[in-house]
């Protein structure tokens, strides 16, 4: 009997051997794949055997042939899915394979009814061969899509059979369900539709979340009904509350601060406190491992707030958050959220964190205290799963297998706090040192600017003009009509890259650092650096003789630090420039009325003294929607002509539903603000005239992409030759446009050399 019990799987090792043997003469089958192939089908043999005997079966029925024969496909398709990992996959040919174990899927269940030969070793070997052919394509799909939360589908039933070992319960069995087969179905359909990809992506990913809200429904019902068939089994709640709460941990410990990095992969990691955590309870007594424990839980609600945080400030700014001195930002960030999604919805937004916040603050405590009252019932057990966590962490960092996530030597995340508090100070006091230094401190205000006497400078921030911009086809024409329309006036430029302090936001800290000619890259330093006499350039110009001006239009009350600091002699902003017109989101103005309105007020006022202002251009600052268009500069009056734009211009609400609506956005609100620069110049017909023209900082990730430079485009802009001769030796490009090879300074090196050029 025994031999006979082994015929059939044998059969069907042979016959994977000739498949695999085919595979590799179509499509040069390398080791990876070949080795799949055997694997799977060597398990196969082995556990097809092992079922026959505890059914009692002593050979295969017609029905079970054709499930055979869907398993052989499938170990077929694992190697070829092992394969691509190499190289290039063939595609057709895997979804040719996939395409006919799925249709056999519907061969063998008829065979077995008309032949009589349906049995309980039949459907479950059906069901198994239907779950590895699931997990294999959702294999193939994570891997070449990246959209790795597509291994749930083909994980589900092995994470079910692992919860059944904890929880008897599940092993139990009910009525067969016609739609569970339904949903079975679907899954393959849909991971082999995945794998053709003869969908557009957004599709193809809307009906692998439709697939896998299905399993869940699926799953779930079957769960609930064995639960109530076993009648509310004594301690299962229990388990499944001590199983949360576990998770709950493991997740705080190891949530990614970062939304490139989040991936299941991720969570897979060994959370180096957790271990020691554990390792602590089991030692300590009872009552000193609760109170470890209250205190470590709050800990991991602080860190997991930190690492959400972490997520929030690398989309917006691409860098972590800094405890000491980013909490200064939440009021801005509440009249930026405002200006995005409108008042109420920026509340109701940080209403939900602030609730969050608290969430975790209480459920972390209380679950790390359920997770101690769990190790200290199981002080072995646990010791066991420590040892052999600790061994897994070590293994991919020595190996290299695995994905990156994996191959860290094991999660220290908590660390991170303490390092970051550390550094934040230790910052601080390198930025005290450094105000003691500066060069231009004692020049008298006689041997500052000599080159530029008589010229009015304009000192022109254009909000997120970053280098991401110069990419944009858009960005590109409004650069090259800017050229032109300074050639016609009679101007020329030259043009390079500053490194910004800042990203994606926070211009202010890019504002000091070209003004003060040091580095003020956070809050603490700005606010320390404007209590000081430093030097800025405004400070420079009003020394040497220019009337010095501020124009904010985004300000609608006093800017202190205009007067304490920056000592200009005028302040213009929304309230004082005569705007009678809409504005559009953040921005109070457009461009070109802020431009000129200038001109009106400082620039065209006769028997007057060179103004020197510094401008800040905001109509390319976020949420990019709507812009206004430019008008006759004969026609800008008061402002009321643009009044019909706002609503005739895309809302932020649409664009901000699809990030390639929001790209294009940006580059529209950059090429707007350009050409309301470029015309203004050509237009005012000042051959007195300078310019320096630059970006702030780059916009957000969500345009720049994650691990974008930090560089702005920086150009210098007059009609007198002598103006720009002077910056030859710079290695600037001619142009509005800087060469990709152009010299990049940081841009606390401007003000030195800007001083240096254009002085005695």
């Amino acid at each position: 009997m025994r031999s006979r019990i082994l015929t059939g799987p044998l059969v069907g090792f042979a016959c994977l051997l000739v498949l695999l043997g085919v595979l590799a003469a179509a499509t040069g089958l390398d080791v990876a794949g070949w080795a799949t192939g055997i694997a799977s089908g060597a398990g196969l043999a082995t556990l097809v055997a092992r079922a026959m005997t505890h059914h009692r079966r002593d050979g295969l029925g017609p029905a079970d042939r054709v499930t055979l024969a869907r398993a052989i496909l499938a170990c077929g398709v694992a190697a070829l899915t092992a394969d691509s990992f190499g190289g290039h996959a063939p595609v057709a040919i895997l979804v040719a394979i996939s395409t006919v174990a799925l249709i056999l899927d519907g061969v063998d269940g008829k065979v077995a009814r008309r032949t009589g030969t349906a049995s309980a070793f039949g459907a479950r070997f059906d069901m198994e061969v239907d779950s590895f052919l699931v997990l294999v394509l959702s294999v193939y799909v994570a891997a070449h899509t990246r959209d790795w939360w597509v291994l749930a589908i083909g994980a589900a039933r092995y994470v079910f059979v692992a919860a059944s070992w904890a929880l008897p319960w599940l092993r139990g069995s009910l009525p067969p369900r016609y739609w569970a087969k339904v949903v079975a179905a679907i899954q393959g359909i849909t991971l082999t539709v995945a794998v053709a990809g003869i969908l557009p992506e957004a599709v193809t990913t809307v009906v692998l979340l439709i697939a896998l809200g299905l399993l869940a429904e699926s799953f779930g019902r079957h769960t609930w009904g064995l639960w109530r068939q076993a009648g509310s089994p004594p301690g299962t709640r229990a388990t499944v509350t001590s199983a949360l709460a576990v998770l709950l941990v493991w997740t705080a410990l190891l949530v990614p601060d970062h939304t490139g990095d989040l991936s299941p992969a991720a969570f897979l990691r060994i959370p180096l406190e957790g271990l020691v955590f554990v390792v602590l309870v089991c030692v300590l007594p009872s009552r000193l491992a609760r109170v470890l424990a209250l205190i470590g839980g709050l800990l991991a609600g602080v860190l997991m707030i930190m690492r959400l945080l972490d997520r929030g400030f690398y989309f917006a700014f691409d860098r972590p958050f800094h405890p000491v001195y980013d909490a200064a930002y939440a009021g801005s960030a509440l009249d930026l959220l405002g200006d995005s999604i409108g008042r109420i919805g920026a509340l109701a937004v940080f209403i939900g964190a602030g609730v969050l916040c608290l969430a975790l603050l209480a459920l972390l405590p209380l679950s790390a205290v359920r997770v101690t009252r769990l190790v200290a019932r199981h002080r072995r057990p646990a010791i066991r799963i420590v040892a052999v966590l600790a061994a897994i962490s070590i293994v991919p960092a020595l190996t290299g297998i695995g994905p990156k996530p994996v191959r860290q030597l094991a999660s220290s995340s908590a660390a991170r706090l303490a390092t970051q508090v550390r550094d934040d100070l230790r910052d601080q006091r390198e930025f005290v040192r450094a105000l003691e230094q500066d060069p231009f401190r004692d020049t008298p205000g006689n041997d500052l600017l000599t080159g530029l006497r008589g010229k009015d400078v304009l000192l022109v921030f254009v909000e997120s003009y970053g280098r991401t911009a110069l990419d944009s086809p858009v960005v590109t024409s409004a650069l090259e009509a800017g050229d032109r329309r300074l050639q016609q006036a009679g101007f020329s430029s030259r043009s390079g890259f500053l490194t910004s302090p800042t990203f994606g936001g926070i211009s202010w800290l890019a504002h000091s650092t070209l003004q003060s000619g040091l580095w003020v890259d956070n809050q603490a330093r700005y606010d320390h650096l404007v209590t000081l006499d430093r030097l800025t350039l405004t400070d420079a110009f009003g020394h040497a003789g220019w009337r010095t001006v501020a124009d904010v239009p985004s300000n609608d009350k006093d800017w202190s630090v205009a007067k304490t600091y920056y000592h200009y002699d005028m302040v213009y902003d929304r309230r004082n420039v005569g705007y009678a017109g809409p504005s559009f989101s953040f921005a109070s103005m457009p461009d070109q009325y802020t431009l000129a309105a200038l001109q009106r007020l400082e620039l065209d006022k006769p028997n007057r003294a060179p103004v020197m202002a510094e401008v800040d251009l905001v109509s390319s600052h976020t949420p990019w929607a709507p812009l206004p268009r430019l008008v006759d500069w004969n026609r800008v009056g008061d402002g009321s002509i643009f009044d019909p734009m706002p609503v005739e211009g895309d809302s932020p609400e649409d664009v901000w539903r699809q990030p390639d609506r929001v790209k294009a956005a940006y580059a529209q609100s950059i090429a707007y603000s350009l050409d309301a620069l470029t015309s203004f110049v050509q237009q005012l017909h000042d051959r007195n005239l300078v310019l320096v023209v630059l970006g702030d900082h780059q916009p957000a990730s969500i345009v720049s992409g994650n691990g974008a430079s930090h560089d702005v485009p920086v150009s210098i802009i007059a009609a007198d030759p002598a103006v720009t001769d002077r910056v030859a030796d710079w290695g600037w490009r001619n142009g509005l446009r800087p060469d990709t090879g152009a010299p990049i300074w940081p841009m606390d090196a401007f003000r030195d050399r800007f001083l240096t050029t254009y002085g005695r």
